[in-house]
């Protein structure tokens, strides 16, 4: 399982905390320093059945200083996923990539379907 954070993240600092607390066996990549390619992110995308908008960090600085809450919806999914490949801190995060699915966000739920 990968689990792809931001260090400085206290969702990702939590979301850590609680894989290692449920003795959950993972490797660990930095989304800023390691920002996921183009490649990744489309099969993700796809992978997770997701909205591709669940995959920007939207309360993000750079989000918001891009004015992205209103580009986005002019803009393809081709585009979308070249953006969000260009910075890591673009991306939704923590993202979980494993056998048993995508997920973006820490939410408990969701992670329990990982063990």
């Amino acid at each position: 399982m990968l689990f792809i954070c931001y260090s400085k993240c206290t969702t990702c600092q939590k979301a850590q905390k609680w894989l290692d607390e449920k003795g959950v066996a993972y490797e660990i990549r930095d989304i800023k320093g390691d920002h996921p390619s183009y490649a990744e992110l489309e099969s993700w995308y796809r992978q997770s059945g997701l909205p591709l908008k669940r995959f920007f960090n939207t309360s993000g600085l750079l989000y918001k200083s891009m004015g992205l809450k209103d580009k986005l919806p002019q803009m393809s999914e081709q585009e979308q996923l070249e953006l969000l490949s260009t910075d890591g801190m673009l991306v939704k995060r923590p993202i979980i990539v494993s056998e048993k699915g995508i997920f973006t966000g820490f939410k408990e739920k969701e992670w329990e379907t990982l063990l």
